[in-house]
């Protein structure tokens, strides 16, 4: 195992992104997801990343129901800051009396008494950062929650975060095509010893080569709304994917292999969390520690997925609105 430091854990350095079990792929089966978390434990994942938003807590209580006995096999982390709003969509809300009581009701999901890695999933901008990562800190104070994380947040931010309270992980995408964080993020968590988590490093399945079209995508998969994947800039954002296979044949792995292994190999210190709802892509994952790449296969891979070759923003322009990244 290849293992990482975040905050007073070490963890390897694949952990498990849960959100899609879930949420915002679309439809799911609740026995199939509580096999894979059983499975992706026994594989040896002990990191695994969960929000209180995803499913409006239905992703909370499938791990609280899987693997509740199993509690002590894993570091655990969710989120506070997004919520359902009163139309019945995600709203920021991070007063700290909402922070209270998110954090108590996934408590309630999770079936545990503390929660290792606690984010604040989006910085509201209505409230005092002050506040916002005040309540954080009351909750580690009061043994809810063991340490905290930001997330979507820019370097600035977390240097003024910083300066309240510890700040054990920041969480954002990075991958071969959402590279955003290399502009200050990454070389702050360094110099300020916080643990960079990358969520969405296979692009959201678009980097393993297998979403060539969106036409089979349920009504509900977030994806739809994404400009990277409509009919216009996917099959131009397809063709960065030829230099990805050559290595991936080449090495005789996959491509979601080697483009965790591109992070893993660019950034030591990093940790990923690719979300799966199957099994044995949570082991194809897995076995990606480990691999690292050459110079001249790193050198074509940054030269292809350059910020200038990606064809649409990550997200729609309401969406990227809530996030500093």
């Amino acid at each position: 195992m290849i293992t990482r430091k975040i905050g007073p854990f070490t963890v390897n350095a694949v952990g498990l992104g849960c959100m899609g079990m879930s949420h915002g792929y679309g439809s799911t089966d609740r026995q199939t997801a509580a096999c894979t978390l059983n499975t992706a434990i026994d594989l040896g994942y002990n990191f695994l990343d969960t929000a209180a938003l995803y499913g409006f807590g239905e992703n909370e209580k499938l791990i609280g129901d899987t693997l509740a006995t199993r509690r002590s096999e894993f570091i655990l982390a969710s989120k506070c800051g997004l919520i359902r709003g009163s139309d019945g969509k995600r709203s920021v809300d991070a007063r700290p009396s909402k922070i209270r009581e998110t954090c108590e009701q996934s408590l309630r999901n999770l079936k545990t008494d503390c929660i290792d890695l606690y984010y604040l999933h989006r910085v509201d901008p209505k409230v005092a950062l002050e506040d916002q990562i005040g309540t954080l800190a009351e909750l580690v104070e009061a043994g809810k929650v063991r340490s905290i994380g930001l997330s979507e947040v820019s370097a600035e931010t977390l240097r003024k975060a910083s300066a309240l309270y510890p700040i054990t992980a920041l969480q954002s995408e990075y991958s071969l095509w959402t590279r955003n964080p290399e502009n200050k993020v990454l070389e702050t968590c360094r110099e300020l010893g916080t643990t960079f988590v990358a969520f969405s490093p296979l692009g959201r399945g678009f980097l393993t080569g297998k979403l060539t079209a969106t036409d089979k995508l349920e009504s509900i998969d977030l994806r739809l709304n994404m400009p990277r994947f409509n009919t216009e800039n996917l099959p131009k954002n397809l063709a960065l994917l030829d230099a990805l296979e050559t290595i991936a044949k080449s090495r005789q792995l996959t491509q979601a292999q080697i483009s965790l292994a591109w992070i893993m190999t660019k950034h030591p210190e990093i940790i990923v969390i690719p979300g799966t709802t199957k099994a044995n892509h949570a082991a194809e994952n897995f076995a990606a520690q480990g691999i690292l790449l050459s110079k001249d296969e790193m050198n074509l891979l940054e030269k292809t997925f350059n910020l200038n070759a990606i064809f649409g923003e990550r997200y729609d322009t309401l969406t990227l609105a809530s996030m500093e990244t």
